[in-house]
């Protein structure tokens, strides 16, 4: 039975080892401009540091411009992938199209991401009361109890956020590519990383080891990483969707 997309196009099953391809392509679409595409992830990351100093308004602000930013890394990608030259401007790119639908996004993201802060804290609040009552009463069977509920907290907690990305890993590219409304998006991107959960468990199992290996110098691996891993989203869409 298919999932329902609303006017989102159907999205393909692929192999389980297009999930190698991605990086694969990704990588090579890096190469062609790779100080730019370097520079680019720079200007972005200094975009969210200053917003981050903004006491609570920054974080919000910040969550509703990320799908607008991927969503201009997008454009930039197909733009690069057409022989265009890739420009700062380019990053920016969402703001001129598709701003609206691409705020929307950020809208439903943040509040995705309240919602699984609020389970994961009132289940953070349950272990943290168990284990002061444990405490209390030297009992070790309320202590093993509290700890269980904040293993339960962490496990929630991921399980959602592994939800919310679905929903939202293709989401930027269906609106700028394809003029699909945000919540058809979302719906559309979950169903399409449902349908490719194989290839996204080893696109995944190659995330962690690039992590840990752009961890090792100082953390500086990650100048190069953060591009390339916004360029295999643009890579994954065209598998999935096609271009």
């Amino acid at each position: 039975m298919e999932l329902s997309t609303g006017g989102a196009p159907e999205p393909r099953a692929v192999d389980a080892g297009r999930g190698i391809n991605w990086w694969t392509d990704g990588w090579a679409l890096f190469t062609r401009n790779a100080g730019m595409w370097i520079v680019l992830g720079l200007v972005l990351l200094v975009i969210l540091i200053a917003l981050s100093v903004i006491p609570l308004l920054g974080a919000l602000v910040a969550s509703l411009l990320l799908p607008v930013f991927a969503g201009g890394w997008m454009l930039a990608a197909r733009k690069v992938d057409s022989g265009g030259a890739l420009e700062v401007g380019d990053l920016f790119a969402g703001f001129k199209d598709k701003l609206t639908p691409l705020l929307v996004l950020g809208a439903l993201l943040l509040v995705g991401t309240a919602v699984i802060a609020a389970v994961v804290g009132a289940l953070g609040f349950g272990a943290a009361m168990g284990v002061v009552a444990g405490g209390a009463q030297q009992s070790a069977a309320g202590m093993m109890a509290a700890m269980g509920a904040g293993m339960l907290a962490l496990l929630v907690g991921l399980a959602l956020s592994l939800l919310v990305a679905m929903a939202i890993w293709f989401a930027p590219a269906l609106v700028v590519f394809r003029i699909v409304a945000p919540v058809d998006a979302l719906k559309a991107s979950f169903a399409a990383s449902l349908k490719n959960i194989v290839p996204f468990l080893l696109y995944g199992v190659i995330y962690f080891v690039a992590a840990i290996v752009a961890s090792i110098p100082f953390g500086l691996g990650w100048i190069v990483l953060v591009p390339v891993l916004l360029l295999t989203v643009y890579t994954s869409y065209g598998d999935v969707f096609g271009r």
